[in-house]
């Protein structure tokens, strides 16, 4: 060690609160986790890795700069955790230890940005990697980059079927569009659906609204979908529905991948997603559902999709974003 390393670390012993990082310093990994090569997550609970990818987007693009902001939002929850040490959950009283969870960041997986193939490739080997070692949490990116990802965690698992709770404004059930093809963030569940390991009597979708084809009703129910539209939400209660979503994938199935879609959030509290739609969940319906989906034994893999942070000056979307992905890790790891 030279002098000048010797200095540092000597100041760093010697002086109290040396050992907090602050929130926004630091280079940005989600929770200022440990930057990690994907080959080596191992002996960590969960793995992070992003996807700023948003070619395959039909409305406003932005969200390649996604996995970005959340990661940068999540810091929050880091720093309180070293600063405060055990935490209490004001909601329900219980004590949530950050030092209960071990998570790695692998940073962003190779694109192809007029490619979308090979990014499809990309993806899924690197979601296939970190799931043959640990619970996978993907960044995004548009939502098309979900199917890539369920197919990795589905192929480096030993799972034989894969259950799949979608929380959305939209369907993603279009097969082919005329205008966008097989390959766009509105085909993502109709290509899970396509999957040796998946199929759509274990779907289930929680938050839809807005408008789907003409005969979207008849389709769902011919094909076996559990489907949860808002009004479902508003009438049943979102702790009722998202039982019975995350019961209904986990049934007949080895493991159950959730995607949360940040449009399925009212977009007075997310506006930054590129295809709002008014009428969603609110914050703490939104809290809720990853609660419950954390607390499911079944639930193997999570991501969150859709940020695009330029549409929010408040920041408010990411932060809810990356505040939802630690509630699901909380009920998941620490409680």
């Amino acid at each position: 060690m030279s002098d000048h390393e010797h200095r540092a670390a000597a100041f760093r012993e010697s002086v109290s609160g040396a050992d907090v990082e602050l929130a926004y310093a630091g280079l940005d990994t989600f929770l200022k986790s440990e930057p990690r090569g994907v080959g080596d997550v191992g002996d960590v609970d969960a793995a992070v890795f992003g996807v700023p990818y948003d070619n395959a987007v039909s409305n406003r693009p932005g969200a390649r700069y996604g996995p970005g902001a959340i990661r940068e939002a999540s810091e929050w929850w880091a720093y309180i955790s070293t600063y405060k040490g055990q935490l209490t959950n004001m909601w329900n009283g219980e004590q949530v230890d950050f030092d209960d969870i071990s998570v790695a960041d692998v940073g962003d997986v190779p694109l192809f940005p007029m490619d979308v193939e090979t990014t499809a490739e990309s993806i899924t080997a690197h979601a296939a990697t970190i799931a043959e070692q640990t619970f996978p949490v993907m960044l995004g990116g548009d939502h098309y980059c979900t199917f890539p990802a369920f197919r990795g965690f589905a192929e480096g698992t030993d799972h034989d079927s894969v259950g799949f709770v979608q929380i959305d404004a939209h369907t993603d059930t279009v097969s082919e569009s005329p205008v966008f093809g097989a390959d766009f963030h509105g085909s993502s569940t109709a290509r899970i659906a396509d999957l040796p390991k998946a199929d759509y009597d274990s779907v289930s979708q929680v938050g839809i609204r807005g408008y789907e084809s003409a005969e979207y009703f008849e389709f769902a129910e011919d094909s076996g979908i559990d489907l949860y539209t808002m009004r479902d939400v508003e009438d049943r209660g979102i702790v009722s529905v998202v039982r019975d979503a995350v019961e209904s994938a986990a049934e007949d199935t080895d493991a159950v991948y959730v995607t949360f879609d940040i449009d399925g959030v009212d977009p007075s509290v997310a506006p930054g997603t590129g295809t709002p739609v008014p009428g969603g969940l609110t914050a703490r319906q939104a809290l809720l559902t990853m609660s419950v989906l954390g607390s499911h034994d079944a639930v193997g893999a999570v991501d969150m999709m859709e940020v695009a942070p330029r549409y929010d000056s408040t920041e408010g979307t990411e932060r809810l974003a990356a505040y939802l992905l630690v509630k699901l890790l909380e009920r998941k790891f620490m409680v």
